[in-house]
Parts: C-alpha cells; structure tokens; sequence
C-alpha cells in the first residue's frame, strides 16, 4: 500500500484543532454532535489533542433516531464512559410521541429526516450556540457550499447564498440571540484522509466498518440491513452476505457495502479503487437529486 503523506494529515490535524479552539474561545455553549460514525469519532479524537490535559469543553450530543445500529450504541456508551464525556442524548422517538414529528409510512419509511426536528429541539432547549459537526466537503455537493462557521438563523434554517466569507483563518462567530452555528472543522478533509488519519491515530471503531456477515436485502441496488421495523416488498428476500458500512446512519438508510475488508489497510486500498462516492450507498440521498440541500436548509446537520 502507498504510504500516506504525514505532513499533509497533520496539517489537517492541526487547522481542525485550531478551530475547535475557536468554538472555545468564541462561544459560550458549544456542542459536539456525535452519531457514532467515524468522522464524529475523528472529532472527539481532535477534541481531546485540542483540549489536553483538561477534559472536553462541551458535551457531546447524539440524535438516537431509535433505528440505530445495537453496535453504534454500544461504542458510543463505551467512548463516553472512558473519556468520561457528558452525553446528552435527543430521541426523534419522545418527538414522535409528543406530536413534534409525524413517523413516516410505507417501504421507504425512515425517520432519518425527523432528525431535524429533534435535532432543533435539543440545541433550543440546552441554548447551544455552536454544533460542531463532522461534515466533509467531498461528501455531497451540498455539504461543499459550507463554510467552516456555518450560520443559522433564529429558525436553525441555513441560507447556502448568504454565507459569510472566511479569509486566511478568521472566522466570524457574531450572532443575535436566537441563532447559532454549525461549525465543521473536517472541512478540508476526504474520505482517504480520514481512514489514513485513523491508521495514523491507531483510533478505535465500531466492528460495522469491517467485514462481518449480516443479513440483508436489496432494494433499488442498495444492499440493507435486516431490522425489526424494515418491510420487505413482496419481490425482497433476505440473504446473509459479507458486508461493512462506508458511513453509518439509521439503519432504514445506510447502505451496506459488499467487502472483504479486515483491517484498515484493507479499507484503504478498497477506497482507493472504487469510484462509488462514499454517500453513494446511503439511501436517504436517492429520494432526489438536492435531498441532502434540501434537509440542511431546515436545519439538518
């Protein structure tokens, strides 16, 4: 395998440490949205370098949809239990039953859009002027119309044609009262640079990210994973294949890769050779071409 360029991952590692140091300096409330998957899991590594010795600055804040994978939860207790981390937990679930949010129905249902709400809700009510999130540029063409703060309005709502410019390293965290910002210090980042920087870091990952066997149907050409709540069309059948995650999300909407990926080195190569975008197996982003834009003009991450 091609060994990585180290001056090049620290250089990333070092501009993301200094904007979280920012989101310290600048803001009294700021949080740090942790979904379980790699990047959030990056992030928490970087907050750690940035902030050592003492411990994290803010909490962590996971939006449990209720249809998450066992595995993803399972590492996130474990995590914020040997950092000893303050995790604040939203669940789109307590939304559906007080009327905030209405469950979706029918073969395609998922609540991964009901995110928002919950999402919304939580940083209102503990008054979060600042998310930190672990968005990449390279991920989707939406996410590459963010800046680093990204602004949102009183209504949590995002305006990509009326953002604020960043030159050289100054970022403008002013807001009135009511707003708040997405702040996403990986912005420079890929999806290569990531697995490298984990390798690197010797970071630890749920077991979904490698080959394991699974059973799962295919919908539309996106191989998912069996769950108690998924229903099969009456052409769908199960099948136990070898799989991992790319990206990790609700399991209504990720799709799960075919792979004989073991370690990280196999990943590696793997990512190397496919021409498959990373979010090009999550379902949620087949419901149309601006899904994704569409969702963070609400509020989404």
């Amino acid at each position: 395998m091609k060994r990585y360029n180290i001056n090049h991952i620290r250089e990333l590692e070092s501009e993301a440490i200094f904007v979280m140091r920012e989101v310290a300096a600048q803001f009294e409330r700021p949080v740090l949205l942790f979904s379980g998957g790699k990047d959030s899991i990056v992030m928490v590594h970087l907050a750690l370098k940035a902030f050592y010795p003492a411990k994290l600055p803010f909490p962590l804040l996971h939006i449990d949809t209720g249809h998450n994978f066992v595995e993803t939860l399972k590492f996130r207790d474990n995590l914020v239990k040997k950092i000893n981390a303050r995790l604040i937990v939203g669940s789109v679930q307590e939304s559906i039953d007080n009327g905030r949010s209405v469950e979706e129905k029918g073969y395609n249902a998922s609540r991964n859009i009901l995110q928002t709400t919950t999402l919304l809700d939580t940083i209102e009510k503990y008054k979060f002027d600042a998310a930190i999130g672990g968005a990449r540029r390279d991920e989707e063409k939406a996410r590459a119309k963010e800046r680093f703060f990204s602004h949102r309005d009183e209504f949590g709502q995002w305006d990509p044609k009326n953002q604020r410019p960043e030159l050289w390293n100054i970022f403008n965290g002013r807001k009135n009262i009511g707003e708040h910002f997405r702040v996403f210090p990986l912005s420079n980042w890929t999806e290569m640079d990531v697995w490298q920087y984990i390798l690197m870091e010797n970071i630890e990952l749920p077991n979904l990210y490698f080959t394991h066997e699974r059973e799962v149907f295919n919908r539309d050409g996106v191989w998912l994973a069996k769950a108690p709540f998924m229903k099969l069309k009456p052409n769908e059948k199960y099948e136990t294949k070898k799989v991992r995650c790319r990206t990790i999300g609700d399991i209504t909407c990720t799709g799960l890769t075919l792979s004989t990926a073991e370690n990280i080195e196999d990943i590696i190569r793997e990512i190397a050779a496919t021409r498959i975008t990373e979010r090009g197996g999550r379902f949620d982003d087949k419901r149309s071409t601006s899904a994704m834009e569409d969702r963070k003009k609400q509020g989404y991450f």
